[in-house]
């Protein structure tokens, strides 16, 4: 009903108001001849009892928040984050796979944090950017990394790809300003989500072949599509897509508990049975009195879903949020219009989409229709501000532990479930401010991201791909001291 604006300890609070109700029923039946007055005035008195303390708790509560939100962002503030280039080899051999081996390998940093490291020291998991760039058609691959990481970042890049070259570079967001009706630059932006839960896999580079190492001239890369469109962009033009991730720790409300919270895994096994509700059988259990035992049979269209939906869940789990930008001078891309470039753009991540399964879709895009506005779309003023909004969250690698005004005012901060109400709430609130969309993180496997983040092979001759030209060897063993 509130499309997951509520959170799990507010669906446990309309449990106790059920609860409560329930009570007040029972009252009436036990004791007949109380009367509405006297069960009206019992309540007011334990109402009032416990309200200093319920007060005490609340004040508490938000207190504890408060403190939590200003320890991590000062442990976030003392992070030393470096841009790392990362200069493929001229001649990629190697499948995606050996990517997949690198993203577990360097950038799976679980740990358990301690009382002491979490609530008093504000220690949150490092959390790492994936990038793909054209800058005037010069495309280029870049990992954005806390610095203490950079050394195994670079280890772990050369056992899979020992020809590379990595290297630090300065953050390239850093050449465009702003977005402002005064700056050279304007851009379109937007955020990607998947359209199902996230149990549900895309379309990896499995699917199309490349675990099989095909010869050069059969390969078909998903990676493809966008090299060649980021090398295409003229002078004056760019474009910026990054995949934010960390290791996944969301956790799901179980249902049937008031406490009980589960991981991605044990979720994607809920969507399953989920998805086989409709053919499942119940069987007496021989071996108890009572009880039953379920039976899922998969029938023949569900078995490619079922079975990528279960090859999933055995490889870590990265928790990901997606953001797109084209970047362009504003003689190359006017305010208030588009350009074929800035709608082609939306297109790039379509041959990953997997009908049966799942696929990326735009959303928080900085254009007229932002915010539920309708047919009473933005101004190109307002378009610019969403615009510049976010160029600085790009620029922040933004989707984790977010600044106070994004909890305070984004579009949902009053609990708008209909459409059309939100839509008659924007429609006025947009006059005086535009909030701030929540971002959305998804859990994509390492396979996953080894697809949308590899690099190409020798088949894709794109010349603005920068590559390292020679090949390294060690001296020989026999060379005169």
């Amino acid at each position: 009903m509130f499309k997951g604006v509520f959170s799990d300890e507010a669906v446990s609070a309309f449990e106790i108001i059920a609860i409560l109700v329930l009570v007040f029923i029972l009252l009436f039946f036990f004791f007949p001849g109380l009367s509405l007055d006297d069960i009206t005035f019992f309540f007011f008195r334990i109402f009032f009892a416990v309200l200093p303390t319920l007060s005490v708790i609340f004040l508490g509560y938000i207190a504890f928040k408060v403190w939590l939100h200003y320890v991590r962002q000062d442990f976030i503030s003392g992070i030393e984050f470096v841009l790392l280039e990362i200069i493929p080899p001229r001649e990629v051999v190697r499948s995606p796979q050996a990517m997949e081996l690198f993203i577990s390998n360097a950038l799976f940093h679980w740990s358990m944090k301690g009382g002491k490291e979490e609530y008093w020291q504000g220690a949150v998991w490092f959390w790492f950017s994936l990038e793909i760039v054209s800058l005037e058609g010069q495309v280029h691959f870049y990992i954005r990394t806390p610095s203490r990481i950079r050394g195994l970042i670079e280890t772990q890049m050369y056992a899979q790809y020992p020809q590379s070259q990595v290297k630090v570079v300065e953050d390239y967001t850093l050449g465009v300003d702003e977005i402002t009706p005064k700056s050279a630059w304007n851009a379109w932006g937007c955020e990607f989500r998947l359209i199902r839960p996230e149990a549900f896999p895309i379309k990896t580079y499995i699917d199309f072949g490349l675990d099989e190492d095909p010869k050069e001239e059969y390969k078909v890369d998903p990676i493809s599509p966008i090299i060649e469109f980021f090398g295409s962009l003229k002078k004056g033009e760019q474009a910026w897509l990054q995949f934010v991730i960390t290791p996944s720790k969301k956790m799901w409300r179980t249902k049937g508990t008031w406490f009980g919270k589960h991981d991605w895994i044990e979720e994607s096994k809920i969507q399953i049975k989920k998805l086989l509700a409709a053919y499942a059988r119940h069987h007496k259990d021989l071996m108890k009195k009572e009880g039953y035992t379920v039976e899922y049979r998969t029938p023949d269209f569900f078995k490619n879903s079922v079975t990528a939906m279960s090859a999933k869940t055995s490889k870590l789990g990265f928790e990901t949020g997606v953001r797109l930008m084209y970047v362009a001078k504003k003689e190359i891309y006017p305010v208030g219009q588009r350009t074929n470039n800035s709608r082609d753009i939306r297109l790039i991540l379509r041959q990953f989409s997997r009908p049966d399964c799942n696929e990326f879709y735009r959303f928080n895009s900085a254009q007229g229709d932002a915010l539920n506005s309708g047919i009473l779309g933005l101004s190109p003023k307002q378009v610019m501000i969403m615009a510049n909004r976010m160029l600085h969250e790009y620029r922040e690698r933004a989707f984790f532990h977010l600044p106070l005004r994004h909890h305070l005012f984004h579009e949902h901060t009053f609990l708008l479930s209909s459409h059309w109400t939100h839509a008659w709430y924007m429609f006025i609130v947009k006059n005086f401010f535009l909030p701030y969309v929540h971002h959305q993180t998804f859990v994509l496997n390492t396979e996953e991201l080894a697809t949308v983040w590899h690099f190409p092979g020798q088949i894709l001759k794109v010349p603005t791909l920068e590559r390292i030209e020679s090949k390294e060897a060690s001296p020989p063993t026999n060379l005169p001291i």
